[in-house]
């Protein structure tokens, strides 16, 4: 099993200069400024999720079902994610093991995925700026965090539910304005808290071709099923959306806090 190689920062900037100058000349929006009243918000919604108490690692597991055109088929799953962002997911299927992991180093972001031959390969840099919303307590921590931006879009309706409705994305103060603009577009994301709980309904991003990072490709992560572990409020089902279509559909049956995983086990095996 190969490990993917660390992408330098640097490369991946002038990757995305180019493709700024390629695509428009104009200038590029100024970094946006959080609103109090969505960071309240999402304290209020960080403080309903863990009632005050220090998570700093989950572990999930229980049974999936990944539909991929006419591939439909159901196994197990495990979930592993760190305060830091850090993720895997690690599923067994009729087809064979599927595995994809993003971690971080001093380099910055790197991840990988693999199929059931057990290579992994890299994915690419551009699709690991932004969180990827498995867990949505570390998801709203990050979002929090003083290089995001926070503000309020407002009350909806989504997937019949009242939300309401925020959108984060990073900072990056040392970028030149075309750099920053894309690299905000590449972190965002779209939280949306039931209106009643203040819990994380969904969280929705775009990713993008491995050679495009222009194209846009909307992603959904859906949280329902929310139960009470050790003072946590838990997501126990988790639905990926890729293009407004269900790609997978995890139903958890356990969960363990705080157990001490590491950046190994949750990066490269």
């Amino acid at each position: 099993m190969s490990r993917t190689r660390p992408v330098l920062l640097l490369v991946f900037v002038l990757v995305c200069q180019i493709a700024l100058a390629q695509q428009t000349s104009s200038p590029s929006p100024q970094p946006p400024q959080s609103s109090p009243q969505a960071a309240t918000l999402l304290q209020n919604s960080l403080a309903a999720l863990t009632a005050g108490q220090s998570i700093t690692d989950v572990t999930l597991s229980g049974t999936a079902r990944r539909i991929a055109g006419s591939d439909d088929e159901s196994g197990t799953v495990s979930l592993k994610v760190l305060s830091s962002g850090a993720t895997r997911l690690d599923f067994n299927f009729p087809s064979g093991p599927r595995s994809e992991f993003r971690s971080f180093n001093s380099d910055g972001a790197t991840g990988a995925w693999s199929g059931p031959d057990g290579i992994f390969h890299s994915i690419a840099n551009h699709n690991l700026v932004n969180d990827w919303g498995w867990f949505p307590l570390f998801s709203l921590a990050t979002a929090s965090a003083q290089n995001s931006s926070i503000t309020l879009v407002g009350s909806e309706t989504r997937n019949g539910q009242s939300v309401t409705h925020l959108a984060a994305a990073q900072q990056f103060p040392s970028m030149s304005a075309d750099t920053l603009a894309l690299l905000q577009h590449l972190s965002q994301i779209e939280i949306f808290l039931d209106a009643a709980t203040l819990l994380p309904a969904s969280i929705a991003y775009n990713i993008h071709p491995d050679n495009n990072a222009l194209l846009d490709i909307p992603v959904e992560i859906r949280y329902s099923d929310y139960r009470t572990v050790n003072g946590t409020q838990i997501p126990f089902h988790i639905q990926k959306f890729i293009n407004n279509t269900l790609a997978l559909d995890l139903q958890f049956q356990s969960a363990a806090l705080n157990t001490g995983l590491t950046a190994a086990q949750v990066g490269a095996q």
